[in-house]
């Protein structure tokens, strides 16, 4: 591993975080963390050596004078994946992970430094097998297929053995009832058996837990683009705010490989870092993050609004921010669950990319993130065609990225839709087209749209015909992105006829706060 896991610091960096921290010295041999470990402050290396070790003691990277420890866990609380030791005696800063977060929020360089080295290490610990969680399951398993890809989605390191095809993961399954597989293998040893998103997200330290009735100014529901900031402005402006996300903070666009417009990056900035930022903002402002807990009703009150949850968590809010954003379109084949999560992706990321190299690959769909996906995975050696419906792309697609995708190689076959996916046990062979075309691909990547997440809604908020949430005065609301329900907005993907854009729904979530404060009256008592 190199590149970003060896950035050093400058002298006036490592001054402001000695500023911010403590120093401390480590002899050869000291483990300054350990795999498991529920915590550990970020490190700056003044004098010495470290070097960061996997479960297996194989050395990953050497760090020496200016060098930093450290990836996305600091931020996200998540457990520790690695072990770091002494190489040579050490001086060095330790600053806890909560200072470092007030201090990424102040210092703009050091955040650029740091914050993009974190999101780097985690793809490239993504990469790496036996590094954090470790799955036993076989691929005929829908609860195995489940958990692989929340891991996927939660950006977490980790493998998955099929015990389909190694006999050393069958007998980890021995005696166990089909109920109680997958098997999970945590950092530091403990073992779980089938957990839940919840389960497993809690077992690593990853979000908070709700308690059985929550009393907020301001719940935002889903964790996207638009409710992050929702969350950042209303936090910031003294609300109370809560937001509770039911699969993994930052929604589509934190999966995204690179956002190219957004405003204030002109070199772009990667899904991951911005979403990053954004909780880490929210946070510094005391907006609590929730994960994976998913709405199941809202019932609108007078002083409070309820929400309840699936998890059984009841919230009563005196605001609502519906952000719940679209879930993605599938293809109308048939066994199509047969091959997600093995052959057929909804996203393309550094494991993906990983295992496509020199094979061919299909990406499917007419958008930006198609042709993102297709780039990403054209740079990595994949043999990639784009397959398209319209006859021409330019109608969908912005003109930089037809210039990526000739620049890279990328094959765009239109009016072309699948209709038949070939193979066996997940592994895709081939597709056949509308035109009876049968093509041959190891993989296929789909980016065609998607639906509003709003079903859980009911009746209880007005919705067009495609589900998603209409707002402002074409149904009586009072403000832009008011519901049919007083203090109750939606922001983002979910409302109707917004602009599918990152920066529009962030800056949607952010105008929410205005329109609450302008509705919310004196708190009354929950009922």
């Amino acid at each position: 591993m190199a590149g970003p896991v060896s950035r050093v610091l400058s002298s006036s960096q490592l001054a402001t975080l000695a500023r911010h921290g403590e120093e401390r010295r480590a002899e050869v041999g000291e483990k300054l963390f350990e795999i498991g470990d529920e915590t550990y402050p970020f490190i700056a290396i003044l004098e010495g050596e470290a070097a960061v070790l996997d479960a297996a003691g194989n050395e990953i990277v050497r760090h020496g004078p200016s060098g930093f420890l450290g990836e996305m866990n600091l931020l996200s609380g998540q457990t520790v994946f690695l072990t770091a030791e002494a190489t040579k005696p050490m001086r060095y800063v330790a600053v806890e992970r909560e200072e470092l977060r007030k201090l990424l929020l102040e210092d703009a360089l050091l955040s650029d430094v740091l914050l993009s080295a974190f999101v780097q290490r985690r793809e490239l610990l993504q990469q790496r097998q036996g590094i954090g969680i470790g799955i036993v399951g076989p691929r005929d398993s829908a609860p195995t297929r489940q958990l692989v890809d929340f891991a996927k989605r939660q950006r977490l390191p980790f493998s998955w053995t099929d015990s389909a095809d190694d006999a050393e993961a069958a007998r980890a399954l021995e005696g166990l009832e089909p109920g109680e597989v997958p098997l999970v293998r945590l950092p530091g040893g403990a073992e779980l058996h089938a957990p839940s998103d919840g389960e497993l997200s809690r077992a690593l330290g990853i979000g908070l837990e709700l308690g059985a009735r929550e009393e907020v100014d301001l719940l935002v529901i889903g964790g996207g683009p638009a409710g992050l900031g929702a969350a950042v402005y209303g936090a910031s402006e003294g609300l109370e705010t809560l937001v509770v996300e039911s699969t993994v903070l930052g929604g589509q666009a934190g999966a995204s490989r690179r956002i190219e417009n957004y405003l204030g990056f002109p070199a772009g900035i990667t899904g991951s870092e911005l979403t990053s930022r954004a909780v880490t903002q929210a946070r510094k402002f005391n907006a609590r993050t929730a994960t994976p807990y998913r709405a199941r009703e809202l019932e609108p009150g007078d002083g409070h609004h309820l929400v309840r949850l699936e998890e059984g968590n009841e919230i009563a809010a005196r605001a609502v921010v519906i952000a719940t954003g679209a879930e993605y379109r599938k293809l109308p084949v048939a066994d199509l669950e047969q091959y997600e999560g093995l052959s057929v992706f909804y996203a393309a990321g550094p494991p993906e990319a990983q295992i496509c190299g020199g094979q061919r690959v299909a990406v499917v769909g007419g958008g930006n993130s198609a042709a993102q996906a297709a780039v990403w995975l054209a740079r990595g050696g994949a043999l990639v065609t784009l397959l398209h419906r319209r006859a021409d792309l330019a109608e969908t697609m912005s003109s930089y990225l037809l210039d990526e995708l000739d620049r890279y190689g990328v094959s765009v076959r239109d009016r072309s839709e699948i209709t038949e996916l070939h193979g066996s046990d997940g592994r895709l062979e081939a597709v056949t087209l509308t035109d009876g075309a049968r093509l041959p691909y190891s993989f296929l990547f789909l980016f065609l749209g998607a639906s509003p997440c709003t079903d859980w809604l009911g009746d209880a908020v007005d919705r067009d015909e495609k589900g998603f949430i209409r707002t402002g005065p074409e149904i009586g609301a009072e403000g832009l992105l008011e519901t049919s329900v007083p203090r109750v907005y939606a922001a983002g993907d979910v409302r109707a006829n917004s602009i599918k854009r990152c920066a529009t729904a962030v800056g949607e979530g952010a105008a929410v706060v205005r329109f609450v404060h302008e509705q919310l009256a004196p708190a009354t008592p929950a009922r």
